[in-house]
């Protein structure tokens, strides 16, 4: 492990130096310059993303003409996916690396906690007012991780939409039956991704304010260049259908 954090801490010394001194600023610069390497590969993976949402309808379809026969169901799925050039485990390498570089920052700023000097070269981990090498109570980080993963979750998981595959004004019992368990699916379904989109968010700000504020300004910056990415590949996403929903409700309740 040493083998691997070391030139990275030597980096963090190196962007310290290059940042006049200011720690925060140096894991800022390190975070991009990471995304930026990663970009070419997390840029597909949103692309897929985007290609996954426009055939939700498709496989809504296909498990409502196949759901009894998950063999056929898989096959059905799989060539759906060739003829549209997606690929769902795509896209898993920029998410592990990412991982990665938060274990090797972590142990950096242990490291410059208990020796806060690396090569000769002593690291001030005061960030404005905020130490990076313990967690943040000033509360200010981790309400930022929050609310940056919070927009980042509503963009890239735009709501479920409603695929009425089974007509509401259906008059045979057997139909009505299936319209209502229809019903009942999407509700249940939008019920958990509205609780996934406030979750998320929720356990980073948690976590943020546990682990060292470093982590958190890491994860802050992380999470910016992922909207500014999410926005130039996909557009606002989910955004803008919570933004109208809002809109709509404000409007209606003024009226």
């Amino acid at each position: 492990m040493e083998q691997i954090t070391a030139p990275i801490l030597h980096f963090l010394v190196y962007l310290y130096q290059l940042s006049g001194g200011n720690f925060g600023f140096a894991i800022i610069l390190f975070t991009l310059i990471l995304r930026g390497i990663l970009a070419p590969l997390s840029i597909p993976t949103m692309k897929t993303q985007k290609k996954m949402q426009e055939l939700k309808p498709h496989l809504d379809e296909l498990k409502t003409l196949h759901g009894g026969d998950k063999t056929k169901l898989q096959q059905e799925q799989l060539k759906l996916y060739q003829e549209h050039n997606v690929n769902p485990l795509a896209g898993c390498l920029p998410f592990i690396l990412q991982f990665a570089a938060l274990i090797i920052l972590y142990q950096g700023l242990n490291t410059f906690l208990n020796t806060p000097q690396v090569n000769g070269v002593t690291i001030n981990t005061m960030f404005f007012t905020i130490d990076l090498a313990k967690p943040d109570h000033t509360y200010i980080l981790p309400v930022l991780a929050g609310l940056t993963q919070l927009i980042l979750s509503v963009m890239v998981l735009p709501g479920v939409e409603s695929h009425d595959l089974i007509p509401d004004d259906a008059k045979s019992k057997k139909l009505k039956e299936a319209n209502k368990k229809e019903g009942n699916a999407q509700d249940m379904a939008e019920s958990i991704q509205k609780q996934m989109v406030f979750m998320i968010p929720f356990m980073t700000a948690f976590a943020a304010l546990k682990f060292p504020a470093g982590l958190a300004v890491y994860w802050v910056a992380s999470t910016v260049f992922s909207i500014g990415q999410q926005w130039l590949v996909s557009g606002p996403g989910g955004l803008k259908m919570y933004w109208n929903k809002i809109f709509v409700r404000a409007k209606k309740e003024t009226a």
